[in-house]
């Protein structure tokens, strides 16, 4: 890079030129064992993959104190079968969770609405109850995910509120 002309220079400088390290390091191999070396693997309760997944635990716990419980609900079980349908929203895009993958989910459940359906309620209670404990009912939330449809996964939160409470069972797939 040249100097600015108003750097001192002694004229009986040498001008530097690039040169070479007397080491070349050998180049980089995917050599570890639990390496992945193909594509990343797809299937039947495998998940959606995507970047910086954990981020929305941190959105949904921001919006722990907007969900709104009825009688026998859990946050846990509620903010746990949410993550999965806004972590699925957002590998669908290919991007990291953002707070419109949650509010969506949240919305289409009814969980920020003050007064929600009465069956919307019951079949919430029906596919939520124990979620909040992923290692005994990972297959439940695999298929509260897998239920929802492809549809629904691209509207704008607008579209979801203008559709609740009334269309919840197209929007859920339930």
């Amino acid at each position: 890079m040249a100097a600015p002309k108003f750097t001192p220079i002694d004229p009986t400088d040498r001008p530097r030129s690039y040169s070479s390290p007397d080491h070349i390091p050998s180049p980089w191999r995917n050599d570890r064992p639990a390496a992945i070396k193909t594509r990343q693997p797809t299937g039947l309760k495998l998940g959606h993959q995507g970047p910086d997944q954990g981020y929305a635990l941190k959105l949904a716990e921001g919006l722990r104190d907007s969900i709104v419980l009825q009688q026998g609900e859990s946050a846990d079980d509620a903010i746990r079968g949410v993550l999965a349908i806004a972590l699925r929203r957002a590998s669908r895009f290919g991007r990291a969770p953002v707070i419109h993958d949650l509010t969506i989910a949240f919305g289409i459940w009814g969980w920020m609405l003050l007064d929600p359906p009465a069956d919307l309620v019951a079949r919430r209670k029906e596919l939520f109850t124990g979620l909040g404990d992923a290692a005994h009912h990972y297959s439940e939330l695999r298929e509260l995910v897998d239920m929802v449809p492809e549809s629904t996964m691209l509207m704008t939160p607008e579209q979801i509120r203008t559709g609740m409470p009334g269309s919840w069972r197209a929007l859920t797939g339930a």
